[in-house]
């Protein structure tokens, strides 16, 4: 009988092995998988949600920032508000807020948020989703929290909201990477609230939420950087509103009533509160039309009286 059950292992490895490349590829992202997760609690695998946004919160924002503070010149014309420079001593206070807020009120949230997770059906074992599975959640979710941001987003730039909330995230009118996740306490809870309202209605894998708040978390530093650098790949997503979009909303600041999405623009452009940025670019895309015909003026002028002397 055991010689019957090892013939019949041998034979499967045996095909496991002469299997196509995906099959092998596939099984070893499981084994990698199951040998990390298998005897760790699914309450400590989704808690790696906090050393997660640590890491990004700190590493992310950085080249930029430093790039910024040691050599100012080298992304200079990549500066959306280039008459704006912060000190160094700006960049770590803003920081170290960002941290006091992160240990004091995100890092006890991910506590205490476990047994939901649990309950909506977040699922840690196996098997692992596909990446098209994981893609289509992504997109749900982006989807989900980019339309209720923007109401929650809209109702903070009221006067009681932004008075006693939304104001202390406004007080970077020409934005950092480091200042996307600096607010009010209380900001971060609201504004939380969509985030989790994708995985509650389309549950998915723990390697899922893991994505899912990094790369929210990652964009919007991205839309914070102050800087509208050309090869971003941002650029090739449709409806995405990145810096530049964003940055004018810092720029007008308290009295801003435009550019409330937090990712893609269709809410703003759906209700009418992108007209504002809208206008403004068409106005300084006709300025810089003028100014180029006015420089091929000016040379056509000098050409033409050196010809005459």
């Amino acid at each position: 009988m055991n010689r019957k059950k090892l013939n019949r292992y041998q034979i499967r490895k045996a095909k496991f092995s002469q299997g196509p490349l995906h099959k092998k590829k596939k099984k070893k992202k499981k084994t990698l998988w199951f040998r990390y997760s298998a005897t760790m609690p699914d309450s400590i695998l989704y808690y790696h949600n906090t050393l997660f946004l640590f890491i990004i919160f700190t590493l992310v924002p950085l080249p930029l920032s430093l790039i910024e503070l040691c050599f100012p010149s080298f992304l200079s014309k990549y500066k959306i508000q280039p008459k704006v420079w912060l000190t160094p001593a700006k960049f770590l206070e803003c920081y170290k807020n960002v941290m006091k807020v992160f240990f004091l009120v995100v890092c006890p949230l991910q506590l205490m948020s476990y047994p939901t997770v649990k309950l909506i059906g977040i699922r840690a074992g196996l098997p692992l989703p596909s990446l098209w599975e994981v893609g289509v959640q992504l997109l749900v979710y982006f989807l989900i929290e980019d339309y209720g941001n923007y109401w929650l987003h809209r109702w903070l730039h009221g006067k009681w909201g932004y008075e006693n909330i939304h104001k202390v995230h406004h007080e970077f009118t020409a934005p950092i990477g480091f200042a996307a996740p600096y607010a009010h306490w209380s900001e971060v809870l609201i504004l939380g609230i969509p985030t989790f309202v994708g995985p509650a209605l389309v549950p998915g894998h723990m390697i899922t939420l893991w994505l899912w708040i990094a790369l929210r978390q990652i964009e919007a530093l991205d839309t914070h950087s102050g800087y509208d650098l050309p090869l971003s790949f941002t650029k090739f997503i449709p409806f995405y509103g990145g810096a530049e979009y964003h940055d004018y909303h810092h720029y007008v600041g308290g009295q801003s009533q435009s550019n409330f999405a937090s990712v893609f623009t269709y809410c703003d452009y759906l209700y009418g509160t992108d007209k504002g940025y809208r206008y403004q670019k068409a106005h300084l895309a006709k300025l810089k039309e003028q100014w180029a015909l006015g420089d091929q003026n000016g040379v056509s002028d000098l050409k033409s009286n050196q010809k005459s002397e």
